[in-house]
């Protein structure tokens, strides 16, 4: 009993000890899968919730083991740290892979540097190698740019081929360009600028040529602004060779497109150009242009010419005389206001002669154009006499007619002399009327005019006037030319110069005097475009110089305009040393080369508003020519003509105006009382020929004649002494 007592203690032990191990070995197996299990979740909780699906997970034990391949090195350590968050960093075992990358390609080096008044900024990307702060020391020596601004960044990689040769010559063009945007690339550097003028224009892309090296390619895109036409003109014409397009002027883009696009619909082949520019007469010129070449397609013969706002429409004989009439009626209605149409339909050359005819046109440059018929050759030379005596160049293509009325030549000579009364126009006479139209600076010019035909012509001659008013054109009104401001200017810098400090545009001193004058000086100036052109002497190089000297321009335009001077047509430009007026050897001639001057560059004013409406005045003459301005013009005081002396040429009836100051008027003196009859005044005109004979008088000999002329006899005397 005692003995199996003693074999169950034992067996019990063993047992419970067997059951409590295996307790435990099952309580630990439980353990670790839980962990491992909890420890796998989090981790991939942990890598999905970043977005590192890529990762697989696996534990064993405590151990969590991380596998995969990483797209490359930093998503591969973004999965390490993120697992860390959910366990314990001892616990993780690397293993993951980082996919192959490839060869990273150089990043795209370039430059924009934007250059204007204020200074140069520089943007971009450039080799680690670069030295900036010489580029920029580089910049401010060879430009004079008041300010730098470097926004550069730089990359470690290998200076790319070209880059140095590119980066070289974008340097110099930022010299040579004053308001530019210049890209520069390995091997390319792209110039786009703004100059002052075509001129300008065309220096700059030379100079940029000749500079450019080999290697680098050049491409530009410089535009300059629009030049200033006058008179702003438009020739369309077809004939039977086709359309063609002889001169053509645009105010905009917009209407340069649609002209070119209504003359390529009339027929016009090839390219047309149209040239931008500055002086349209009206903001509806190319509604104006556009009619009058659908008026001349429709007709499908004729000519078109537009000077500012007067249109001359000029149709062959073959266009039916009721098309004639019908298209010009319309082309009339559709015009814009200020826009004047002076419409003609030649005749045929085997046509019955029609009524006697003359026109003459005279341009702004006081050339005279005439044509038509005179009475004869003597009338011819006596009318071409008298115009020369008016005008500066005559073109005559006049041809005789002895069928043409009465008193022909007298009317020429009045239509003429209306003509003489305009700045720029174009008179018709026929036998029934005399038509004037053009430009005068006289504000009642026509009602001047026409108290002048009544004093050439007498009572009942029809005339029809159409007269524009241009102020620039007025004496009254005394406004200055482009050379008489240019002048005003200049004087006033060289009486009181404004200083800058040495080699800076900073203004030394205060310039407020001399801006009041300046000021003062370019009243009713602000229209004509000038150039202020700042120069240097010859110390320092020559690309320094230049920038500075336009540096300089730029500030004192500047400063005109602080001071409410209108600057909008004054354009400022550096021509450094190349211009001197004085030796730069010494300091005085130095000083006169450090100068600013301002020069026209055109002598037509930029017009800022359209041209007035033509005022018209239609009627009949009467014998007394009127006083409309209220003023006594030529009157001559008795005692004070010259008696006894004979006049010769055209006659005008001595015609009696009372002065206004009197408060007398005059009697009205009939027609048949006051003046002759057509033809005796006309053929008072005849300028009798003579001949010279011996007992003609001569003038004295001059001084220097007369002189010779004893040399000559005492040489004479003394020779026959001799013999």
């Amino acid at each position: 009993m005692s003995q199996s007592r003693r074999l169950s203690a034992p067996l019990t032990t063993i047992f419970v000890l067997a059951g409590v191990g295996g307790l435990c070995w099952w309580g630990a197996r439980e353990a670790s899968d839980y962990i491992e299990k909890r420890s796998h979740d989090d981790v991939t909780l942990a890598l999905s919730t970043s977005g590192q699906d890529w990762v697989q997970v696996s534990t064993d034990g405590l151990q969590v083991r991380l596998e995969g391949t990483a797209p490359s090195e930093v998503e591969r350590f973004r999965a390490m740290t993120q697992a860390t968050t959910a366990v314990d960093a001892a616990r993780i075992v690397d293993a993951m892979t980082v996919a192959p990358t490839e060869v990273l390609t150089p990043p795209e080096f370039k430059i924009e540097l934007l250059r204007d008044d204020d200074g140069i900024s520089l943007i971009g990307l450039v080799p680690a190698s670069t030295d900036r702060p010489e580029l920029v020391s580089l910049l401010q020596h060879e430009t004079a740019a008041p300010r730098i601004a470097d926004l550069l960044e730089s990359a470690d990689y290998d200076v790319p081929d070209g880059w140095n040769d590119a980066m070289t010559f974008g340097i110099r063009a930022a010299q040579m360009a004053t308001r530019a945007k210049i890209s520069i690339k390995p091997g390319q550097v792209r110039v786009s600028a703004i100059t002052d003028s075509r001129a300008e224009k065309g220096r700059l892309e030379t100079a940029l040529k000749r500079s450019r090296p080999e290697r680098v390619e050049l491409i530009t895109e410089i535009s300059a602004p629009r030049p200033v036409i006058a008179p702003f003109t438009m020739q369309f014409l077809i004939d039977e060779d086709g359309a063609h397009m002889n001169a053509c002027a645009a105010d905009n883009p917009e209407g340069q497109a649609r002209i070119l696009d209504a003359a390529v619909k009339a027929g016009l082949q090839g390219k047309p150009g149209c040239t931008l520019g500055l002086g349209s007469p009206s903001p509806n010129w190319a509604e104006a242009v556009v009619q009058s070449i659908g008026a001349v397609a429709e007709l499908g013969l004729g000519a078109v010419t537009i000077s500012d706002a007067d249109i001359a429409l000029t149709v062959p004989a073959s266009v039916p005389e009721e098309q004639f009439t019908r298209i010009a009626g319309g082309l009339e209605q559709k015009l814009p206001p200020v826009f004047s149409l002076h419409a003609t339909h030649n005749r045929a050359s085997d046509a019955p002669e029609g009524p006697a005819d003359f026109i003459a046109m005279l341009s702004e440059d006081d050339i005279l154009s005439m044509h038509g018929r005179i009475t004869d050759e003597r009338m011819g030379e006596a009318v071409d006499s008298f115009s020369r005596s008016r005008f500066s160049s005559v073109n005559s293509t006049l041809r005789s007619d002895g069928e043409v009325p009465e008193g022909w030549t007298l009317r020429i000579i009045a239509g003429l002399e209306a003509l003489d009364e305009l700045a720029s126009g174009t008179v018709e006479v026929t036998p029934e009327l005399i038509t004037l139209s053009g430009t005068s600076g006289h504000p009642d010019a026509a009602e001047q005019i026409a108290a002048g035909l009544g004093a050439r012509l007498g009572a009942g001659a029809r005339y029809n006037l159409s007269i524009r008013y241009d102020r620039w054109l007025d004496p009254a009104l005394d406004l200055p030319d482009g050379e008489e401001c240019v002048d005003r200017l200049n004087i006033i810098l060289s009486e009181s110069e404004i200083g800058f400090e040495p080699s800076k545009s900073t203004i030394a001193g205060d310039p407020g005097p001399t801006l009041a004058r300046m000021s003062d000086a370019m009243v009713d100036c602000g229209e004509f475009q000038m150039e202020a052109g700042g120069h240097t002497d010859s110390q320092g190089s020559e690309g320094f110089n230049a920038d500075l000297s336009r540096a300089r321009a730029q500030t004192l335009v500047a400063a005109m305009k602080e001071a409410g001077i209108d600057v909008s047509n004054i354009t400022a430009r550096g021509y450094g040393e190349s211009q001197p007026i004085a030796s730069n050897d010494t300091e005085e001639g130095r000083e006169e080369n450090r100068r600013i001057e301002f020069r026209l560059m055109s002598p037509y004013p930029v017009r800022n508003e359209p041209l007035s409406s033509p005022i018209e005045l239609n009627g009949i003459t009467t014998a007394t020519p009127r006083n409309p301005s209220g003023n006594v013009k030529f009157v001559p005081e008795t005692g004070d003509t010259d008696e006894g002396i004979e006049f010769e040429g055209p006659q005008l009836p001595q015609i009696t105006i009372a002065p206004v100051a009197s408060g007398m008027v005059p009697a009205t003196v009939g027609v048949s009382e006051e003046f002759q009859t057509m033809k005796e005044r006309e053929e008072n005109m005849r300028i009798p020929v003579q001949t010279p004979d011996e007992t003609t008088p001569r003038p004295s000999p001059r001084p220097e004649e007369a002189e010779q002329a004893n040399a000559e006899e005492n040489a004479e005397e003394e020779q026959d002494g001799t013999e």
